[in-house]
């Protein structure tokens, strides 16, 4: 009977590395399109509700003197 021999720790650690480099990739795009999403909602709600523009206003309003 033939034993196997046992992996080394280098060997089991480069395995891993390689196994989680794609997986960090893949979740630095999903927080990426996550971020995205929450920006592009948003931007729908301030230009439908003209939040921008009253901000605007109100900024220089404070800003210049009447």
């Amino acid at each position: 009977m033939r034993s196997r021999r046992r992996p080394s720790l280098r060997s089991l650690c480069r395995r891993v590395v390689t196994i989680e480099t794609g997986q960090s990739t893949a979740e630095y795009a999903l927080v990426i399109l996550g971020a995205v999403a929450i920006a592009t909602l948003l931007i729908t709600w301030a230009t439908g509700s003209h939040a921008i523009s009253q901000l605007f206003d109100a900024v220089i309003q404070k800003v210049l003197p009447k």
